[in-house]
């Protein structure tokens, strides 16, 4: 089953302020430097442009085959459902590929951790424990 992630919209506004913070400083030195860093600030404004909506687009999390597929952008990664031992709420602030603040800490094998934003938590909660039905569910 897939799970798009939660997009808090003040994530959007700072990823948005950023691109346009960049694309305006390539702008006034293109406008100084002349024509000759055109094809590097053309690479600059695609990622500056690119990156952020790749992630805002193409978050999502996936379980499937006995794994947790997480995916951000360019960015993944896979847990075995095996190893996952807890799911509980989480607002923290600690960097993880979740747009949204609205987050749940899953801890899996010794001492490893993700936090997810699934948008339907509850319809990614009953996923998981029909898929690995060891999983602890946490309340806070």
């Amino acid at each position: 089953m897939r799970f798009a992630s939660k997009v808090d919209l003040w994530l959007v506004l700072v990823l948005g302020a950023a691109a346009l913070a960049v694309l305006w400083a390539l702008a006034r030195a293109l406008a100084h430097a002349g024509s000759g860093g055109i094809a590097v600030a053309a690479v600059a404004a695609a990622l500056a442009v690119g990156l952020p909506l790749w992630l805002l687009v193409d978050t999502r999390y996936e379980l499937a085959d006995g794994q947790l597929r997480v995916r951000c952008g360019p960015f993944r990664s896979a847990i075995a459902l095996d190893q996952i031992r807890s799911v509980r709420p989480s607002r923290s602030l600690v960097s993880s590929p979740a747009l949204s603040l609205d987050r749940l800490h899953i801890a899996y094998g010794r001492h490893q951790a993700v936090l997810v934003s699934p948008r339907d938590k509850a319809g990614f909660i009953a996923a998981l424990q029909q898929q690995a039905p060891g999983v602890q569910v946490l309340h806070p």
